[in-house]
């Protein structure tokens, strides 16, 4: 009897799970199904540019595991690439990850700041308002599109987020 299988410890949830390729239909698309271990160690070893074995250290499973699950990943983007597929994240063998306190690039974050970020305040994430501070006027914040690089349509000034 094979022993069990160590589940992955992933420390990112993906807000975007489905990527395809321009100017094909949905209907024509085949897929390429990416693990959520399989995006977790793309994630790491190419965007975070960690060394193998602490990119493995993180996931909770041996360096030589985290190797073959890197190529595989690898080896399904580059199909998806080459061969005009589509890549779906989901799925896989895992458990979410929660940080612990002191953790992160600044010093003592979640320890003293009570996850409210470096300057105190609370995050307020997509659907917020971008309010102007001259004449009161607001309107809905766009995704991607920081509320102080709008002008205000009224008065012109810059707007802030509300």
């Amino acid at each position: 009897m094979p022993r069990p299988r160590r589940r992955r410890r992933i420390w990112f949830d993906p807000e975007v799970t489905y990527f395809k390729p321009a100017g094909i239909r949905l209907m024509d698309l085949k897929e390429v199904n990416l693990t959520r271990e399989e995006h977790e160690a793309i994630r790491l070893k190419d965007f975070e540019h960690l060394e193998q074995k602490k990119a493995a250290e993180k996931m909770n499973i041996s360096q030589p595991t985290f190797n073959r699950v890197l190529n595989s990943a690898r080896k399904k983007i580059a199909e998806a690439l080459v061969n005009g597929k589509a890549i779906r994240i989901k799925g896989g063998d895992f458990k979410m990850a929660m940080p612990r306190q002191g953790m992160g690039r600044g010093q003592r974050r979640g320890i003293s700041g009570g996850g409210r970020g470096r300057m105190g305040g609370f995050a307020v994430g997509p659907g917020g308002i971008c309010v102007c501070p001259e004449c009161g006027y607001k309107e809905s914040q766009q995704r991607g599109v920081p509320c102080v690089s709008r002008k205000c349509p009224k008065c012109g000034a810059r707007m802030t987020r509300g």
